[in-house]
């Protein structure tokens, strides 16, 4: 069995997880049923993501792009849980089976385990954002620990683990901070982050989205993401993408938004322009935090090691 995940060419820590995370969850399945995908923790419930024709086992994956394959042939594709409900009413199953996001499972991982904390306060960004913003400089102005999303996933999951308060773009650094009972706080910096799935993760465990709006922090990011900066609308740079998913940074935007050489003078005035992010990231990390209630976690946990119980019995 092989375990299926979308690759960023930027790297994403909340995707590169499921090259780890099932030989914990599922120890061996690499060695049974090769004719089987698993396919696991991201937004992959895609059309143009999956390949026809090859036995499925969804474990704990979600809908949020594109358009859904058909997934009405039982004898291609094993349905056992979706990430939550509504990826479960997009797809026509049970709403029962919309569960969790199985990166919620990472907390058990024995070396995850009691680390110490050593950061007061982390800001994980959405991917896009850590490619072009100003967020390292800002972060260090208002006096936040920035963890890259792009990182290594075990490095970028144990500086989620070993702060005391998220500030996430991230949906991953959302969900991970949740499973280490670390408080969090959601935010977004412009249209391109998807709420559909936010809102399918936050039902399973009892919480709300409403993220604090956050404006982009350089014409370089305003670029990438096609929105506004200083009043100046990015939205006609932005490639036409069906689907964001599959989306990697066009060369020709990458080329549009990289900026001349860099002088002091030049960098004065990009912080100078990144002022009101700076101001509303500081307001963020003074916003009223969140966190499911334990008893909700663990019994979506249960749910999921139930449903990993029966998988065992039927693949092994």
């Amino acid at each position: 069995m092989d375990p299926y995940y979308w690759e960023s060419a930027h790297g994403n820590f909340g995707d590169d997880l499921n090259l780890w995370l099932w030989d914990f969850l599922i120890p061996g399945f690499r060695d049974v049923r090769p004719e089987t995908l698993l396919v696991g923790v991201g937004t992959v419930l895609n059309r143009a993501l999956l390949p026809e024709g090859r036995h499925k086992l969804v474990l704990g994956s979600g809908f949020g792009y594109g358009s859904l394959p058909d997934m009405s042939n039982s004898a291609e594709w094993d349905i056992r849980c979706v990430r939550g409900p509504l990826t479960a009413q997009k797809v026509g199953v049970d709403p029962k089976l919309g569960i969790i996001d199985p990166a919620v499972m990472v907390a058990e991982m024995p070396e995850f385990k009691d680390l110490p904390k050593k950061y007061k306060k982390s800001f994980v960004p959405h991917w896009e954002s850590a490619i072009a913003g100003m967020w390292p400089t800002i972060c260090q102005t208002v006096g936040l620990h920035y963890i890259d999303p792009r990182g290594e996933a075990k490095d970028v999951i144990r500086e989620i683990a070993q702060s005391e308060l998220i500030v996430a773009e991230s949906m991953h650094g959302a969900i991970l901070a949740d499973a280490f009972r670390v408080p969090w706080v959601a935010v977004t910096t412009s249209n391109s982050i998807n709420s559909f799935k936010w809102n399918d993760w936050a039902h399973t465990v009892g919480v709300v989205y409403r993220p604090r709006h956050i404006p982009v922090s350089s014409r370089a990011e305003a670029i990438i993401k096609g929105a506004k900066f200083w009043g100046v609308d990015f939205d006609a740079h932005q490639p036409a993408l069906d689907d964001p998913n599959k989306r990697q940074i066009d060369e020709s935007v990458m080329l549009a938004a990289r900026d001349p050489k860099q002088t002091s003078l030049r960098v004065a005035a990009k912080q100078l322009l990144a002022a009101p992010s700076t101001l509303s990231l500081w307001q963020a990390t003074r916003a009223t935090p969140q966190l499911s209630a334990d008893h909700a976690l663990a019994e979506r946990k249960e749910r999921f090691l139930d449903v990993i119980a029966a998988v065992r019995r039927d693949y092994f």
